[in-house]
């Protein structure tokens, strides 16, 4: 007799039929898409409207941020290449933001989006949210581990990706 182990185990089923447990499984990760996809584009879209963050220097400029933090950051050599030109570095991690979080919004080549924003994330945790003690207190390592289950899933369902993967199988069969 085993205790504290259970013999039943439990996946969802193929067929898409099945109680409550079986649907919440299939939408589990819909959630978590739909708030980095919002969080993402909210991002892209307040640095490009930004008129201050979008500027060599001055107050809450990307330069004068991306300097004040180079000492600090774990890869400073990363931050010495953004800071070649800093106006350009901070246009490519807004669109770059932008394109990950519609990515995923629309489910639309969701890994490569989510492997995007795990970039976005990495790079930003490893150079702005470095210093921050303890670890947790930054916010970029919790959206990198946010984006690995996208990755390795993708968007199954509702999903221009599930859409055409749908379609595929309708002219292969």
């Amino acid at each position: 007799m085993t205790h504290g182990m259970r013999a039943d185990t439990h996946s969802p089923r193929p067929d898409g039929d099945g109680d409550l447990r079986d649907r919440a499984a299939r939408y589990a990760l819909l959630p978590l898409r739909i708030f980095l996809g919002v969080t993402f584009v909210y991002a892209g879209l307040d640095k490009l409207t930004d008129s201050a963050f979008l500027k060599d220097s001055g107050a809450g400029s990307i330069g004068d941020m991306m300097r004040a933090i180079r000492d600090s950051s774990a890869i400073p050599g990363l931050v010495d290449m953004a800071l070649e030109s800093p106006v350009g570095f901070g246009y490519a991690i807004a669109f770059g933001e932008l394109a990950v979080g519609i990515g995923a919004l629309l489910g639309l080549f969701t890994r490569i989006a989510a492997l995007g924003g795990a970039l976005i994330s990495l790079s930003l945790w490893l150079t702005v949210s470095w210093a921050a003690d303890p670890y947790y207190y930054g916010n970029d390592l919790p959206y990198l581990m946010g984006w690995i289950p996208l990755i390795l899933a993708g968007a199954p369902l509702l999903s221009v990706d599930a859409v055409l993967r749908a379609r595929r199988r309708r002219g292969v069969a």
